[in-house]
């Protein structure tokens, strides 16, 4: 793209973005929306946009400057890049491998959505992968598997043998509300086939993870520890039976602990570090963080295939890097929906009543962004502490992480989810894909959460419904 064509395409992107902050404003103005003091608020502070179809995690924060479009461009067309084996004429987007998952961020967070599951059983992973581990401390962390490393990547480059498939199965559960309306779970259960490197050792631990959508992670990278901290109560001081707590993680960038808050178990302490280790592992793209090859020891043809790092430099290189995160970072949350349906304003105050909210925290502030502005001091509703909750044993992975135990999985936040079937045609939730509806989701609560999964089974279904019409507004 010519830097007049890039210059064309930020002001026709200005000019579409202000027409979509006008129709957030007129929504969250709106004098007669009712629900709690958060319903009908912008979501994502002044960073929301209004937008509901199929890119509606996909468009910029509408405040970005017009300077920083450019770099948010660019950064989109990195996250959309199909990586190539080096040595490549394409230079600067070799380096894919030697093992690897998917070709680019896109295969998995597919128009920066959520993944989900393969829809049969000979069918690959596509936007899911498994994490291995053996037993580690909580200092310091999973340990990686002998052959293996610390993620089972299913695909290789020519001449490298790769590490194995997964295969889900599921069998249904079938249960009653108190009411007498009948439901059904899915149950997965995995195995493993054609492994490269001989069996895994018996004392593995995996977990399965489909990819979680991608907006509004500059806004939760905002929220300072402090708040966190304030939020957690390890003890359950208060008797709620709610005992969230922090993760606590290696900082490769500060070279210290420190409090974790993105991936399904808070096992990364920042934006930055989540996107290079998911470039490392799920790509096989060294970073300045992450500067060594994904090569488990023992994997003799990966170690010798070819490297993308031009004079020593990562394969993604630091300026690319810093684009992809900008790109991130600055992905717009979009906004309710029908905030002015009286079931959908029903539907949160039950949601409220019944407790949900005790973990999906509906309000945070954010602090200072150091690098972006826009996402300083914004009063946002994400409805989530990002803090480890224990979920009970039905959803219990078994595999700790850091201080997460086996059982204990971080609040995934609710923004936006009423919209991934427009954006992904599917409606599979929680860490593994197995809920096939927001309903769903709610019944495989455990744990902590058994006592608001109980008080909504024991809603009538009208007002169980009006409670998934809010989750499907938000």
């Amino acid at each position: 793209m010519t830097s007049n064509e890039q210059g064309i395409n930020a002001v026709r992107w200005r000019l579409w973005l202000a027409t979509s902050a006008l129709a957030v404003t007129f929504v969250a103005n709106s004098e007669d929306a009712a629900g709690p003091d958060w319903f009908g608020a912008q979501l994502g502070g002044t960073t929301t946009l209004a937008i509901a179809n199929e890119n509606a995690y996909a468009r910029p924060i509408p405040t970005t400057a017009e300077a920083d479009l450019r770099k948010f461009t660019f950064g989109n067309r990195l996250f959309n890049t199909n990586w190539v084996t080096a040595p490549a004429s394409a230079s600067g987007f070799d380096g894919l491998g030697p093992v690897f998952n998917r070709v680019s961020c896109s295969s998995c967070h597919i128009r920066d959505g959520r993944g989900q599951p393969p829809t049969g059983d000979d069918q690959p992973l596509e936007s899911m992968l498994i994490r291995l581990s053996l037993p580690g401390s909580p200092e310091q962390g999973p340990k990686p598997v002998p052959h293996y490393g610390d993620q089972l990547n299913e695909k290789a480059i020519r001449g490298v043998p790769a590490e194995g498939r997964t295969i889900v199965k599921y069998k249904e559960r079938n249960g009653k509300y108190p009411d007498g309306t009948s439901y059904s779970l899915a149950v997965p259960s995995y195995s493993f086939a054609d492994l490269g490197f001989g069996p895994f050792p018996r004392t593995m631990l995996f977990s399965a993870r489909v990819a979680p959508p991608v907006f509004g992670l500059g806004l939760l990278d905002a929220v300072a520890d402090s708040t966190l901290l304030a939020l957690a109560d390890e003890e359950d001081s208060n008797r709620n039976g709610i005992s969230g707590r922090v993760n606590r993680v290696w900082n490769r960038a500060s070279g210290r602990v420190s409090v974790g808050r993105f991936g399904w178990k808070a096992n990364q302490p920042s934006l930055r570090q989540q996107i290079a280790g998911a470039a490392l592992g799920d790509i096989g793209l060294t970073t300045s963080l992450f500067p060594d090859e994904n090569v488990a020891a023992g994997q003799s043809a990966a170690a010798a295939a070819p490297s993308g790092s031009q004079q020593g430099e990562p394969e993604l290189q630091d300026e690319f890097f810093e684009k992809l995160v900008f790109y991130s970072a600055s992905l717009a949350v979009p906004a309710a929906r029908n905030v002015h349906d009286p079931d959908v304003q029903s539907g949160a105050l039950l949601f409220a009543r019944i407790e949900c909210t005790a973990c999906h925290v509906p309000t945070l502030q954010t602090g200072d962004h150091p690098e972006i502005p826009q996402l300083s001091r914004q009063t946002i509703h994400p409805f989530t502490d990002l803090l480890l909750h224990d979920m009970g044993k039905d959803l219990a992975d078994g595999r700790p992480d850091f201080l997460a135990s086996g059982s204990e999985w971080r609040t995934p936040p609710l923004w936006g989810i009423g919209l991934t079937d427009a954006v992904n045609r599917h409606t599979r939730f929680l860490h593994d894909g197995r809920a096939r509806s927001l309903e769903e989701a709610i019944l495989w609560h455990g744990g902590e959460a058994q006592p608001a999964r109980n008080r909504f089974m024991r809603l009538n279904k009208s007002d169980r419904d009006r409670v998934l019409q809010f989750l499907r507004s938000i």
